[in-house]
């Protein structure tokens, strides 16, 4: 077996950004596992380490050459391999091409079997791994990929990088392996910090790497994330509070510094009276600053910064960054102010020079149709008129602090600052809470509208959006979805199924209607049922994300239900069915079958007594009794129940088979007969097609 070595490749860069480099380091363990796969070189464990200015892997045990491998590979039987004089033929020279041989050299010999065949043998020599290795590194820093960034050029070659690059540590044990990329060589020196371990620092082999880091003051990201958590636990346990530390933000702070130091600073009380999300927002995204709260979940002067300084310098760096904060904060204490000067309402004009879309009209149009529609969604989910006028006053609103000196300089609080503004006018707390909640749910799992109100006037909205675009002809595709209709189709799925109740269908059509009023020419029908159709597809797919099995989907699609709470209680409740009572599953699906494939649609379902036997009077009793327990039950949304009042049909329908010959030869009787059964069918056809589900069986 081959002497073993440990491997490293460091690629030293200027300062990457967050995102990038999180990508690079999930491509690059896979890119350099993969090339030494493809060698033939065997190796350990492979690590990624990485900091702002270097990417970097580690490859345990790394052997140092390819083992010497002898190939024999079986091809056709000699007699298809060569004609009578000889001679290969074209199976044998495509075996030798495909083997890396010649013809000639194919062997013949007889096999286990007793037949003769043609083999391939071939010596592959054992190759040194630096060569390999110097390819691989070259390779690997070119093939990583940087979506959504401009790679940038430098120097005099055309190579490209995230962002230049100043060094290459390449080492086989503590031998250089030898890497060119634009117009950098490799070495066996690495960079330290640039403030507290400048200059080169020699690795002496792979192993000392981590370490050789760290004595130059740069650590790697895990313990980089563990210092500033030990750090950020240690300000909470001193002041009392919690500091609050988004996934994202979090992530990029630490890949912004190599030598972390928590340190705490402080703004100015005043700006407390400002809305709490325009401090964190700068805080944040602006600065990447950390907020604190106290044990009541109020927010804090205090608040929590990464820094990359020399420790010895933490007062010098606290007092910059409080500095910054005070700039930032009393703009936005301005810009507050004075969007307060005058009511919410007084903003809507300006509206009307807003586009929402180009075919669509202005923003204020659009929260014209909000105000008309809200109300509408308000009633279908069973809301007072009392409350579909606040939906109606919160829609209209709802737009309007989008041309506020606030939320232009934090878009992020659009609807948010609007709640503040309409309560300080004097709105009723549920037209506030509305216009705050008016963009949930944002995304895949997010917080729904606080109150009724507030779903009303979201599902407006983002219903208002999903019916402009079809109208317009522009509906999503797989490529592109620029006003996130999908999204919006899920959360209006979302709010209606958390509502319990509305139909989705006549929402449609209000939201189309109001197109229509406002001059927008389309063909309403057509419109109207490829929207119904693509949320029959969204209910669909969240169906089977919560295990609800594809036959179940289209059974109860067929029955025409797109309303979310009704598809998705319809829905579970028949799966259920049939995985938790596979009997009563049996019984619905078996009595259908049995009767639809018989009965003739065209005679209808009113069925002469006076023709009928015991057994047939005693099924038309059963399915007129169901049919009426269906109807009740599926009125007051117990699915559960109604399924169960379809499976007592199976004593009756069975014994009807037993007893009668429904192909008699009276047309009369026959006719009867066959619209008895479509009687029975019909019980079934406003729970769900269990046409679909018998099929399946």
């Amino acid at each position: 077996m081959a002497e073993t070595r440990d491997f490293l490749l460091e690629i030293g860069t200027e300062e990457m950004p967050s995102a990038p480099l999180d990508n690079a380091v999930k491509q690059l363990g896979k890119l350099v596992t993969l090339g030494l796969k493809e060698a033939g070189l065997s190796h350990g464990e492979v690590r990624v380490v990485s900091s702002p200015r270097r990417l970097a892997v580690l490859v345990d045990a790394v052997a140092t050459a390819t083992d010497e491998v002898h190939e024999v590979k079986r091809g056709p039987a000699a007699k298809i391999a060569f004609d009578a004089d000889g001679n290969p033929t074209k199976a044998a020279e495509g075996f030798a091409r495909k083997s890396g041989v010649s013809a000639s050299e194919l062997v013949r010999r007889e096999d286990t079997d007793g037949r003769e065949y043609v083999f391939a043998e071939r010596n592959v020599a054992s190759k040194p791994a630096e060569p390999i290795l110097s390819g691989l590194a070259e390779h690997v820093i070119s093939s990583l990929e940087w979506p959504n960034y401009r790679s940038q050029r430098w120097g005099s070659t055309r190579e490209t990088f995230v962002r230049p690059v100043r060094w290459i540590c390449c080492l086989l044990g503590a031998d250089v392996v030898p890497v060119s990329f634009a117009d950098v060589t490799s070495g066996n020196v690495t960079r330290g910090h640039r403030v507290l371990g400048p200059g080169e620092h020699v690795v002496a082999e792979p192993a000392a790497y981590v370490a050789t880091l760290e004595a130059a003051h740069v650590l790697a990201a895990e313990r980089r994330e563990q210092v500033i958590r030990e750090g950020i636990a240690k300000v909470e346990a001193e002041l009392g509070v919690r500091v609050d530390t988004p996934k994202k933000v979090f992530d990029e702070v630490v890949n912004l510094c190599e030598w972390p130091t928590v340190l705490v600073g402080h703004f100015d009380e005043e700006f407390l009276a400002v809305p709490n999300e325009i401090i964190c927002d700068s805080m944040l995204s602006n600065q990447r600053y950390f907020p604190t709260y106290d044990k009541d979940g109020r927010l804090t002067r205090a608040f929590v910064v990464v820094s990359n300084a020399d420790p010895a310098v933490s007062d010098t760096v606290v007092d910059g960054n409080e500095r910054v904060v005070r700039a930032r904060l009393d703009d936005a204490k301005f810009f507050y102010e004075e969007d307060l000067k005058q009511p919410l309402e007084a903003y809507l004009p300006k509206l009307e020079k807003v586009t929402f879309q180009e075919k669509l009209g202005t923003v204020r149009q659009k929260a014209e149709r909000m105000e008309r529609l809200a109300p509408v969604v308000a009633r279908e989910c069973g809301l007072d008129e009392a409350h579909q006028a606040m939906a109606a006053r919160a829609a209209l609103l709802a737009k309007a602090d989008l041309v506020t000196q606030a939320v232009v300089e934090f878009t992020s609080q659009q609807g948010v600052m609007g709640g503040y503004y309409a309560a300080a006018a004097g709105e009723p707390a549920e037209v506030s809470e509305a216009i705050r909640d008016q963009y949930r749910p944002r995304f895949a799992g997010d917080e729904l509208p606080a109150g009724p109100v507030g779903i009303a006037v979201a599902v407006a909205d983002k219903l208002d959006t999903i019916c402009g675009m079809f109208a317009i002809e522009q509906p999503p595709t797989g490529s592109s979805d620029p006003f996130a209709v999908r999204r919006s189709a899920i959360g209006v799925i979302a709010m209606l199924r958390q509502a319990g109740q509305g139909s989705l269908a006549a929402l449609i059509d209000a939201s189309l209607d109001a197109y229509a009023a406002q001059g927008l020419e389309f063909d309403c029908a057509k419109t109207a049922e490829g929207i119904r159709g693509f949320f029959e597809g969204r209910l669909a797919a969240i169906a089977r994300d919560e295990g609800v099995s594809p036959d179940t989907i289209e059974a109860v699609s067929a029955a025409g239900v797109i309303d979310p709470a009704e598809f998705m209680l319809r829905a579970h409740a028949l799966e259920d069915a049939r995985t938790n009572d596979p009997e009563l599953f049996d019984d619905l699906s078996t009595a259908y079958a049995r009767a639809a494939h018989l009965g003739d649609a065209k005679l209808g379902t009113e069925v002469d007594g006076a023709l009928l036997g015991e057994a047939e009077k005693a099924l038309l009793s059963a399915v007129d009794a169901a049919s009426t327990t269906v109807s009740e039950k599926l009125g007051a949304g117990a699915y559960v129940e109604a399924l169960a009042a379809l499976a007592a049909l199976r004593e009756p329908i069975d014994r009807f088979f037993t007893d009668v010959l429904v192909m008699d030869d009276d047309p009369k009787v026959r006719d009867n007969r066959l619209r008895l059964l479509n009687r029975f069918a019909s019980v079934f056809g406003d729970v769900a097609d269990i046409g679909v589900l018998a099929r399946k069986k």
